[in-house]
């Protein structure tokens, strides 16, 4: 495997599990420092133990996303131990589920303040960071942002907004060389999923309504999350890449 990011420096949020987690494994894999951050400290010291038995270079750090102050402080420290910041991934998210009748304010708001206030903390910091070096900003959106979802309002306008948000910061960060992409995933194989996709009437038409006809992996995603990172990437920024087995490229009405 390549080593395309040899004396990287990369902060990874939701790292404790699922994309995160992977896209940690494949950017140590190939060179970086990888500092994972998430709420529970047990599913991040597995990975970050699972990083250095295979020879990589990672460390934990216990940050709720949605706090902005503890969140800012782990980037920013982060920053300082190493000598830099020159990856961000912003994977962590939230969501509720439910009618939007029976949906209150309360939960409406849950789902933005990690997709959308913690893509923004993460973003504004990491630019602040790069203004004297460019970086790599990946943020992570979802075919719910996409495509009209239903019980899930909160969290598509969620992820919809972290796609235009990240235009915005693109456009920003494109004359000190630091560059902002979304990836776009649909249903991919996660903690998150597992309960969903354990059920095999569920599986087999979540399968149907993928071209591809099965869900994505983690791996897959951590993939596409690297390319975004790496130098093979460097004249691409503002870009939403769909990784959804073609997903997003039909319509679909209804299921026999």
């Amino acid at each position: 495997m390549q080593a395309r990011f040899t004396n990287k420096i990369a902060f990874v949020t939701g790292g404790g599990s699922g994309i995160g987690a992977a896209t940690a494994q494949r950017l140590a894999k190939e060179g970086a420092t990888v500092i994972i951050c998430g709420r529970r400290q047990a599913p991040l010291d597995e990975v970050v133990a699972a990083i250095r038995s295979d020879g990589g270079k990672a460390y934990a750090v216990q940050a709720d996303v949605s706090n902005e102050l503890a969140f800012v402080q782990a980037i920013e420290n982060t920053a300082k131990e190493h000598g830099g910041l020159d990856i961000m991934v912003n994977n962590a998210m939230a969501f509720s589920y439910g009618s939007i009748i029976d949906t209150s304010t309360e939960d409406w708001h849950s789902n933005f303040t990690t997709s959308v206030d913690g893509t923004f903390w993460g973003t504004r910091t990491a630019m602040r960071l790069m203004q004297e070096t460019g970086g790599a900003i990946v943020n992570i959106s979802s075919i719910c942002g996409e495509l009209g979802t239903p019980m899930m309002a909160g969290y598509s306008a969620s992820k919809a907004a972290v796609v235009n948000f990240s235009r915005a910061a693109a456009a920003e960060g494109a004359s000190k060389n630091i560059r902002v992409n979304v990836v776009v995933p649909a249903v991919v194989e996660t903690p998150a999923t597992a309960g969903m996709l354990s059920d095999e009437g569920m599986l087999n038409n979540t399968n149907r309504l993928i071209p591809m006809g099965r869900v994505g992996r983690s791996d897959e995603l951590a993939s596409a999350i690297a390319f975004l990172a790496s130098d093979d990437a460097s004249y691409i920024t503002g870009a939403s890449l769909p990784v959804d087995g073609g997903r997003g490229c039909v319509l679909v009405t209804a299921l026999d």
